[in-house]
């Protein structure tokens, strides 16, 4: 088990009135994953605040602000008891085996046009055998191919873009594998989140987005930017690109500056709790997908 202390401070200059918000930084609740420890301070008098719970454990925060200054402050502590299992058991489900509410994740989307991969993809990986070690191929080869520069895209950058550019930040690498593992019939999602172990060299902590690819009956960890270990990973979001889960919508005008954001592992020795560590086995941190 691994336990990560984290903290995300939001400022906003509200210029319109009145102006709503809707978060997404809270860690989401899942059978792997569990919040010991949470707090919540907002620097303004709100008119409305609430908690949604969303089927994959995400929990959202929406309140309506007005002009002047808005600080949001959330500090937590979060344990994370991932799955492990045997890359050489899992195998790619045929779709005639894929829960429904899996399928959307097989479509092209907004930001990973999958549609257009199919020739790419299988001229790339369609004589590899299915499994867990095509997956991890996808994700060697988005990583090889494309460099991490902070600011080298931006919000409306897809996947096609990105591999064209060779050149992107974390949600650009995971657009990428998505589209390329639907191109192959794998159900593939975005998460976001929050890592540990980012590389100091690429950017300082920050909101992070990765992959899961569903193998097996269960969604898998994966990160083509390949910034921290798999273990690292605080889920917050998922969807079918970084469309469905950005960390703040904001449904007015604002001035905003960067977050800031500090995280760190806490450990144990006497109850198991590690710093995260590389592992070579599949890691999830959810449960066994439901096939009803």
């Amino acid at each position: 088990m691994v336990r990560l202390k984290f903290s995300v401070t939001l400022n906003y200059q509200v210029l319109s009135s009145p102006c709503d918000f809707i978060f997404n930084f809270h860690p989401a609740l899942t059978d792997r994953q569990s919040v010991m420890e949470e707090s919540l301070l907002i620097e303004q008098h709100v008119a409305a605040k609430e908690l949604i719970h969303g089927e994959d454990g995400a929990r959202h925060l929406r309140l309506q602000a007005y002009p002047g200054d808005l600080t949001v402050t959330y500090q937590g502590v979060v344990d994370i008891n991932h799955h492990h299992d045997d890359p050489d058991t899992l195998r790619e489900l045929p779709v005639s085996e894929l829960p429904l509410d899996v399928l959307p994740y097989l479509y092209p989307s907004r930001y990973c046009q999958s549609d257009k991969f199919a020739a790419l993809a299988n001229y790339e990986f369609g004589s590899m055998a299915p499994g867990y070690y095509r997956v991890m191929a996808i994700r060697d080869w988005v990583n090889r191919r494309t460099r991490f520069v902070s600011g080298s895209s931006g919000s409306a950058t897809s996947a096609l873009e990105t591999l064209l550019e060779h050149q992107g930040v974390c949600r650009d690498f995971a657009h990428l594998m998505i589209a390329m593992c639907r191109a192959l019939n794998m159900p593939a999602r975005f998460v976001s989140g929050i890592d540990y172990g980012v590389d100091p060299n690429l950017r300082s902590p920050d909101f992070h987005a990765y992959v899961e690819v569903m193998l097996s009956g269960r969604w898998y960890l994966f990160d083509p930017s390949d910034v921290t270990h798999p273990m690292a990973l605080i889920r917050m979001g998922t969807g079918r690109d970084a469309a469905d889960v950005a960390f703040a919508n904001v449904f007015g005008s604002v001035n905003a500056t960067s977050p800031d954001i500090t995280i760190h592992a806490l450990t144990d020795d006497n109850k198991g709790i590690i710093e995260p560590v590389y592992s070579p086995d599949a890691l999830s941190s959810t449960d066994q997908h439901s096939r009803e």
